[in-house]
């Protein structure tokens, strides 16, 4: 355990943003698996609004450094993909 004030801060600190980091990580796979339940139900249309929806909500976690830029553009290009490949 932390012996110096500074140290319990820190400790103390680290625990809020590992809770908050936490919920936007859990916000960004909601959002992907919205994408993808519109795709597996079929309709193209739908699917493109969700992920129009969804694609600012992984853009915001990679700015905040969540996750890794390159891997919200791994998200988003293979969603993108997804919905291209539908039945127009």
């Amino acid at each position: 355990m932390a012996n110096s004030a500074q140290a319990r801060k820190r400790a103390r600190q680290a625990t809020i943003a590992r809770a908050h980091n936490a919920s936007l990580r859990s916000r960004l796979r909601t959002a992907i698996k919205a994408v993808r339940k519109a795709v597996e139900a079929g309709d193209k249309a739908a699917a493109q609004q969700v992920y129009r929806s969804s694609t600012s909500i992984i853009d915001s976690i990679a700015d905040k450094r969540i996750i890794h830029k390159n891997k919200a553009a791994r998200h988003k290009s293979r969603l993108s993909a997804a919905i291209k490949s539908m039945a127009a």
